[in-house]
């Protein structure tokens, strides 16, 4: 059994927050949306500026969504 994540505000993550600029940040997205996002997205995620808290994030939705893995598509 995996752990569950609950609902992600984009508008906390700054790099997420960039992600869904068509829609309403401060609105919360499920966690495997948000996973979805960066994997789909991960060319556009400036991963030098990552905060701390968003790299935890998206190791812990790595965990829960991609076994362990995120998929960077070019």
């Amino acid at each position: 059994m995996t752990a569950h994540i609950a609902p992600i505000v984009p508008a906390e993550f700054p790099q997420l927050q960039a992600l869904v600029w068509n829609r309403d940040s401060a609105r919360p997205i499920p966690a495997e949306e948000a996973f979805a996002l960066y994997e789909r997205n991960w060319r556009f995620v400036d991963q030098k500026r990552l905060t701390a808290r968003e790299k935890l994030l998206i190791r812990k939705l790595a965990d829960e969504f991609g076994h362990g893995t995120l998929l960077m598509k070019a």
